[in-house]
């Protein structure tokens, strides 16, 4: 019995992309992504700083190390509430505001 093996060429990124097209919806995924992951930037820099370990500062919140190693990996998007009790436990000032959109890069 013989195997023939086919080859099916694989498209380039480029090619996906532009198949896909720029949705609005996938604009908002991108955007939501950027900014979890800003946010977790953020929140791990400050944990650092302060030679804080994940487990350290999830005691100080009454969380778990995993959910902190969740949030600074940017796959979750944390509550106000939970903002609030970071950013004391890493006696920062939370600051939320709502800006005008700038215009779509």
């Amino acid at each position: 019995m013989s195997q023939t093996k086919t080859t099916t060429k694989r498209r380039s990124w480029e090619s996906i992309k532009r198949a896909r097209g720029a949705s609005d919806e996938r604009r908002r995924g991108y955007r939501a992504a950027r900014e979890a992951f800003e946010l977790a930037e953020q929140v791990r820099a400050a944990r650092e700083r302060l030679g804080m370990t994940q487990a350290q500062l999830a005691e100080r919140i009454g969380s778990t190390q995993p959910a902190i190693a969740r949030l600074e990996a940017g796959g979750v998007t944390p509550s106000l509430s939970t903002l609030r009790r970071i950013a004391s436990a890493l006696s920062l000032e939370l600051v939320v505001e709502l800006r005008s959109r700038r215009a779509a890069a």
